[in-house]
């Protein structure tokens, strides 16, 4: 099982309604994300930057970040984009982050 994190950047004002939007993630979109072998996801918010930071487990070779090529994620992704930094693809700006501590 591979462990993945990465930031992501929220607009400003927008963080109940990035929760309300994931609150009521389409059921298509959470059956992709489980079909690749994504699994064990969470995003947590910092208020004071407005960052985002995502954990998700990988059994496959797959991230949520490299579903692009789907229909479903591309449609996720612009509907996301008025709220958080996106690329011109509306793929959210992500940087990805070095583990440097595990405990099981």
């Amino acid at each position: 099982m591979k462990r993945f994190g990465f930031k992501m950047k929220l607009y400003p004002g927008f963080k109940e309604e990035y929760r309300k939007r994931h609150d009521e993630i389409w059921p298509e979109l959470a059956e992709l994300l489980r079909k690749e072998g994504i699994g064990n996801y969470s995003i947590f918010f910092d208020e004071e930057t407005n960052t985002l930071f995502a954990y998700q487990e990988q059994k496959g070779g797959s991230s949520s970040q490299t579903l692009g090529n789907t229909e479903i994620v591309k449609k996720w992704w612009k509907y996301m984009s008025d709220i958080m930094e996106t690329n011109p693809d509306y793929s959210p700006v992500t940087t990805p982050l070095e583990q440097v501590f595990f405990m099981e």
